[in-house]
């Protein structure tokens, strides 16, 4: 979340890196190049993949193939009729290619029905570098000397060489990543691509998500929560969810040796009670933040298994974590790709950052990081960080909790000044900086305000144009090109943003494209003729996405 006093400066974790591939294929060889076990001994979504893979031989152009061009399928997802979805990652003469990847849809019976990808044109680039790794690895920390705004920079790892698809044509590429920390002491982990033919830095990545804000609960009055019993105390860890828990950081922060390469970091202390009550709803309690962390976490977890059928943020069942009380006065919260660490505010502005929103906000850049895995630049940097705001949001609705009545702003309780938030889904361009009309600058600006697109269009999509009152405060959403839009519910809504995130959207989708996943959503869900799809595109069209 953006702070109108200072500019944040982080969130993303990147796309991490793929599960072990479930089938392979690499196109411009012969189709008999390569063996594979008797089907009947595999288990079925190693079928599917590898229907999927066949497909691809079949259809080259859609494919975007060439010689030494290699798939490999990393996730399978079934609708109920028997469809299959699945996303398949690329490289070329054995290097990743970066904005590559796609999914491949089949019908019931592996009938052929298109794939979804953000490549426009085949990869043909030569794979020897004219830069060597050094160079571009100066180029590097130089642009952090200059800039300053990140201290200690140190390159982790080996760096390696890829194919950089993302935003442009396909070009040979360095990734380094580099950690450090800002001046606030956020952690950075810098994802950074640089040009191994010119030695020009292309893009970068922050991989460490953050957030600025405010803080029985502190925020969500009394809460029902899990605990585990432990001897003569109960822990703040919950066995229905993942085993999902909460720990005490005592104020401490991560040392410079877990930024820069992950190990020996600090877990904190998990939080215990003498009895199943935890916090007094005040900071006179250290337990209170803990109570809010891990009912943010709880509501989150709830709101994706209940309303998309998703196991936890993972999908795969397994809980992150908690940690509470990071350093000293820090305003911020982050997500790092397995746990959520919040700052207990400066106490004058903003109080503890444990709001169930930016629980929901942050826990939601997870979802998207092991779905679509939308890179954090540009318009796809936007839609990731839309998605966070809408699914946030809708965390808040589905809690339906008296004590922060659900609306569309973001970050409002735990802005104790003035409870406006930093940001409104409504009329994102009402904070001075957010687009809530897309143009052909939308891509160049910071992604918390290109944001602003996707959460308008949203907002639009489920409740409409025009004044409206909303959990007790104001909402008023004009549209860009004048018309009046019907919302068509919450519920149609959220239904197909989740679709089209996890079966359309891959890695550097931008908001034209958006535009034809959630469309394609509509269409799965509802039907093409229906009234749902025909919202969709008006309320894209009321922010001038066409």
């Amino acid at each position: 979340m953006q702070n109108p006093g200072r500019r944040t400066r982080s969130h993303l974790a990147a796309v991490t890196a793929a599960a072990a591939a479930l089938a392979t294929l690499t196109l411009g060889l012969p189709s008999g190049a390569s063996s594979a076990p008797t089907p009947a001994a595999k288990p079925d979504g190693d079928r599917v993949a590898e229907k999927a893979i066949a497909a691809l031989r079949d259809h080259p152009l859609v494919a975007r193939a060439t010689r030494g061009q290699a798939f490999s399928a990393t996730a399978t997802l079934r609708d109920a009729d028997g469809s299959t979805h699945v996303r398949v990652q690329r490289t070329f003469r054995g290097l990743p290619v970066v904005g590559g990847d796609l999914v491949v849809h089949q019908g019931p019976g592996a009938a052929w029905e298109g794939v979804s990808q953000t490549l426009s044109a085949p990869v043909r680039v030569s794979v020897r570098p004219t830069v060597g790794h050094i160079r571009a690895e100066r180029a590097v920390t130089a642009k952090d000397r200059v800039t300053r705004e990140i201290r200690k920079v140190r390159v982790e790892g080996s760096p390696r060489l890829v194919v950089d698809a993302i935003g442009g044509a396909p070009r040979l590429a360095w990734e380094f990543t580099t950690g450090g920390r800002y001046a606030d002491g956020t952690p950075s982990r810098l994802l950074s691509y640089v040009d191994a033919r010119t030695g020009d830095i292309i893009r970068r990545e922050e991989r460490i998500q953050t957030t600025d804000g405010e803080g029985q609960s502190l925020y969500s009055g009394t809460v029902d929560l899990e605990v585990t019993p432990s001897g003569w105390s109960y822990q703040l860890k919950d066995p229905t969810r993942g085993n999902t828990y909460t720990t005490d950081m005592n104020n401490r922060t991560d040392s410079l040796f877990c930024t820069l390469f992950g190990v020996g970091c600090s877990n904190g202390t998990l939080i215990t009670s003498t009895d199943t009550s935890f916090g007094n709803g005040s900071t006179s309690s250290r337990e209170s933040a803990g109570v809010d962390a891990q009912y943010g976490t709880n509501v989150t977890w709830d709101y994706f298994q209940q309303i998309h059928g998703r196991n936890g943020i993972f999908g795969n069942g397994t809980g992150s974590f908690n940690r509470v009380h990071y350093g000293n006065k820090y305003v911020n919260a982050f997500w790092d790709g397995t746990k959520m660490t919040y700052g207990d505010g400066d106490g004058v502005s903003f109080g503890p950052l444990v709001s169930l929103d930016v629980a929901g906000h942050e826990m939601s850049h997870g979802v998207t990081e092991n779905t679509a895995g939308l890179t954090y630049s540009g318009e796809s940097g936007g839609i990731n960080e839309a998605t966070s705001d809408i699914f946030g949001t809708m965390v808040e609705f589905h809690a339906s909790n008296g004590e922060d009545p659900a609306d569309y702003y973001i970050g409002e309780e735990f802005d104790l000044a003035q409870h406006d938030g930093f940001r409104r889904m409504d009329n994102p361009s009402l904070d001075g900086s957010s687009h809530s009309c897309w143009s052909t600058t939308t891509k160049n600006v910071d992604v918390h305000y290109s944001s602003g697109v996707g959460n308008h269009f949203f907002y639009l999509l489920a409740e409409g144009s025009g004044p409206k009152d909303i959990g007790g405060k104001a909402h008023n959403s004009p549209t860009c090109n004048g018309s009046t839009v019907l919302g068509i519910g919450r519920a149609a809504a959220e239904k197909i943003w989740f679709r089209a995130l996890t079966v359309y959207m891959t890695s550097g989708t931008t908001y034209a494209q958006a535009r034809a996943a959630t469309l394609n959503a509509a269409t799965d869900l509802f039907g093409a003729t229906s009234t749902q799809r025909a919202a969709v595109a008006t309320a894209w069209s009321a922010v001038n996405v066409n």
